[in-house]
């Protein structure tokens, strides 16, 4: 499993026991000491993982998370918190990171979350790069979504959604599930967060969002894409 890893930490120490540990497991490890040199190396380098520390020189962490979303680029990011800030979370995962570690925590608790997100986007990379249904067409490469040829704005956790709605279409998938898959395992938000998501999806995707055709509801379990 071991791939490429960018690590966008300031803290000197901090930066240099993540590398040596990730070296020692395998992995090809770059190191960023600030926003602006990461989001420069997340954009001409092929990571397979960005970890990404909240507080950071030139630019944060949040932003540098936001802009690589809204180029498109779509590779997995864990975000480093400082302990009690909560906000921090809730944020970073709004503008489209994958899943966080609180400060302090162990390197073996990162390398755990780090080996479960590599190994669902995998996974998810053996899809085919564009998929259609009805008058929509996703191309995921390109993070892009289209409704009769006119562009979708969709949010990256909508997006993700969808995605992983694709990827499974047919199944009944639960909302755990969704939480997940989407929002990272041991993340924090409520089932109900998801059932807003979907809302949302729906009036983007869906030609009458009351009564859907593709994003059904499975009552006390879930939904069901169907295309």
């Amino acid at each position: 499993m071991p791939g490429k890893v960018l690590i966008v930490e300031d803290d000197h120490s901090m930066a240099v026991a993540l590398r040596d540990g990730f070296e020692y497991e395998g992995y090809s490890v770059q190191v960023a000491r600030d926003g602006a040199d990461g989001l420069r190396l997340a954009s001409e380098r092929d990571a397979d993982l960005i970890i990404l520390d909240v507080m950071l020189p030139k630019i944060s962490g949040f932003d540098v998370c936001k802009q690589l979303r809204s180029s498109g680029n779509a590779t997995p990011i864990i975000m480093l918190t400082a302990r009690g800030q909560e906000i921090d979370k809730v944020v970073g995962l709004r503008i489209g990171a994958d899943d966080y570690v609180t400060k302090p925590f162990s390197f073996m608790e990162l390398l755990a979350r780090v080996e479960a997100l590599l190994r669902r986007t995998h996974k998810h990379n053996d899809s085919t790069e564009t998929f259609s249904f009805g008058d929509v067409s996703v191309n995921f490469r390109k993070f892009e979504v289209t409704r009769s040829g006119s562009p979708v704005e969709l949010s990256p956790r909508e997006f993700k959604i969808l995605k992983y709605f694709i990827e499974h279409r047919g199944e009944v998938i639960s909302r755990d599930q969704l939480l997940d898959a989407v929002w990272g395992y041991g993340s924090f938000p409520l089932t109900r967060t998801v059932d807003m998501h979907i809302a949302k999806l729906r009036h983007k995707i869906e030609n009458t969002p009351g009564d859907p055709h593709h994003i059904i509801t499975v009552h006390r379990i879930g939904y069901k894409f169907i295309v």
